[in-house]
């Protein structure tokens, strides 16, 4: 009985040992087998990345809309996320139902502006008269502004260049061109409209000699502008930015440039007024943005 037994254990035994040997002999095997597979095609190339786009909240808050890099940016820039201000979206009639076509704008009745009604920012880029006097860029007005507050002095992070609710200051960019005429100061007789005649609608039987250091800025075309004031009627050209389009009550106070002759006393109206352009505005030392 005891050898009985003991056969069938040591049988038993030997039947184990033999199944743990095959199974260790399949697993060395098996990375041999697959390090052994051949590689007849070239991998597949990996899938490229997905850029997400900026969100919109990240959009606002981009270095480009604060000072200093919006000092640098070029329209190309601006545009490829404000593209719209440039489209053709003028109402083919006002909410009351009036065609554009029957109504006049307010600045389709200045003597200079030709076509038919267009949006704001392409008046001041793609009309024709905008390409041949001026040389505007989208940092030309605007300078920035802070998303956290649209009020000047309410944020940590202002840089006291915003005005209340405004994408742009207007004292110091709209004003220059649709400011009031300061005919008080010029000695006229009275608004332009009234004595154009009695100068003949001519700007320059004055400004021949008399402030003759003017238009020197990036944003303005001084030779086409000089060479259209001196053309008959040119008083319409120069009356255009200087009172023919005043959105304000009030003028605007342009630098006094020296000029040739100039007396060198300055009249109590002048007194603290600058003498030279803002630096920004000088063509000789900024470079203008890429046009778009």
């Amino acid at each position: 009985m005891n050898a009985s037994w003991l056969r069938y254990l040591s049988r038993l035994s030997a039947l184990v040992a033999m199944a743990l040997a095959l199974g260790a002999c399949q697993d060395s095997s098996a990375p041999a087998t697959t390090a052994a597979a051949p590689t007849t095609s070239a991998p597949a190339p990996a899938a490229p990345a997905t850029v997400k786009p900026a969100s919109y909240h990240a959009a606002k808050y981009d270095p480009i809309h604060f000072k200093p890099a919006i000092d640098k940016a070029t329209d190309q820039q601006c545009l490829a996320c404000h593209a719209e201000v440039l489209k053709p979206s003028v109402r083919k009639a006002s909410p009351a139902g009036v065609p554009a076509s029957e109504a006049k704008a307010w600045y389709q009745v200045t003597s200079t502006y030709q076509g038919e009604q267009d949006t704001f920012h392409r008046r001041h880029l793609e009309t024709a008269l905008a390409k041949q006097l001026m040389n505007m860029r989208c940092t030309t007005c605007h300078e920035g502004n802070d998303p956290r507050e649209e009020a000047t002095g309410s944020s940590a992070t202002d840089f006291g260049h915003q005005t209340l609710r405004k994408m742009v200051n207007p004292e110091t960019t709209c004003l220059k061109c649709h400011g009031k005429m300061n005919f008080e100061v010029m000695g006229l007789p009275g608004p332009w409209e009234q004595s154009k005649a009695t100068f003949q609608n001519n700007c320059l039987l004055c400004h021949a000699n008399i402030r003759t250091t003017r238009h020197q800025v990036n944003y303005l075309n001084s030779k086409a502008i000089e060479e259209l004031a001196a053309k008959p009627n040119g008083g319409d050209v120069c009356f255009g930015c200087h009172g023919g389009r005043a959105w304000y009550r009030t003028h605007y106070p342009y630098p006094r440039h020296a000029w040739p002759g100039m007396d060198p006393a300055v009249p109590d109206w002048a007194k603290g007024r600058p003498t030279e352009s803002e630096v920004r505005f000088i063509a000789n030392a900024v470079a203008p943005g890429e046009k778009k």
